[in-house]
């Protein structure tokens, strides 16, 4: 899986927590946290369409997006990565990290505490 950058990242925890949405509401929502131009968040959202992270349909004539990218399956590509390429950990992060996390509910977590548990299976069967 390829693991999206910081501003694909922010465009995709806007998309998880309210989609579909347009390319204004987008930036908007991402806005603050990378302060940055319209044009550059549009910029942005073409090239995570080119990438299959998101998709664009056309609602009440409007070009709306909305993610491709499982929320869950994403994160625990990135727990994995800071798990093992930035702390060299051989086992996986404790799921307790993500306690009191505004992005995942009590659902995903345990669907995350699984994701993790399972992490040193997936690599050795690469």
């Amino acid at each position: 899986m390829h693991i999206p950058s910081t501003p694909e990242l922010c465009v995709l925890k806007a998309l998880w927590r309210q989609a579909p949405l347009s390319a204004r509401e987008i930036h908007e929502a991402v806005e603050e946290e990378l302060g940055w131009s319209f044009s550059s968040t549009r910029k942005t959202v073409e090239r995570m369409m080119e990438k299959q992270m998101i998709a664009q349909h056309v609602r009440h004539g409007v070009q709306v997006y909305e993610a491709l990218l499982d929320k869950v399956e994403t994160l625990a590509a990135y727990a994995r990565d800071f798990g093992s390429r930035i702390m060299e950990l051989d086992t996986p992060l404790p799921v307790n990290m993500f306690a009191g996390s505004k992005l995942v509910d009590a659902t995903e977590l345990a669907q995350l505490e699984q994701m993790l548990s399972d992490w040193p299976d997936e690599d050795d069967a690469k």
